[in-house]
């Protein structure tokens, strides 16, 4: 007979290897952040603006699934950092216009070895990390799609 509480037992919780390696990444990327002065949510930001080339701060909060007030005093950061600029939106005037500075874009190439850096810390295969890619985009994915 089953015990009633076997679901409650946490080596039968997906939350928690979720939650334990999402600890561990982040304590993996932490020394190669330290090194390029950023934090890891600095360094996503820096990831979307590297990528974009130009954001404002909804885009941010949208692409990284944060609230703008997290987002806000993280951008005051970066560009006390001399990473970031913010200027009106030529656009919309009621947005910030947030763009990389020089030393933005030459961080850019001191985070090269980053994602090669951190695969090397992790025992999965390149179809593993496809795979688990896929699954983890699948639950986002459909939490976005679900939102009110």
């Amino acid at each position: 007979m089953k015990d009633k509480y076997e679901m409650l037992q946490l080596k039968n919780q997906l939350c928690f290897p979720i939650y334990a390696v999402s600890n561990l990444i982040t304590r993996k990327y932490k020394p190669l952040l330290d090194e390029l002065d950023l934090t890891y949510t600095q360094y996503i930001v820096m990831m979307v603006l590297w990528e974009q080339g130009q954001a404002n701060e909804k885009l941010l909060c949208e692409t990284l699934g944060l609230k703008s007030n997290t987002v806000t005093p993280l951008l005051k950061k970066l560009q006390g950092k001399g990473y970031i600029e913010k200027s009106k939106d030529a656009g919309d005037e009621r947005n910030l216009a947030i763009t990389l500075t020089d030393t933005g874009i030459a961080l850019r190439d001191k985070a090269l070895c980053v994602p090669e850096c951190i695969a090397k810390e992790f025992p999965i295969t390149a179809e593993e990390a496809t795979a688990l890619y896929q699954i983890l985009y699948k639950i986002l994915n459909n939490e976005k799609e679900n939102e009110p």
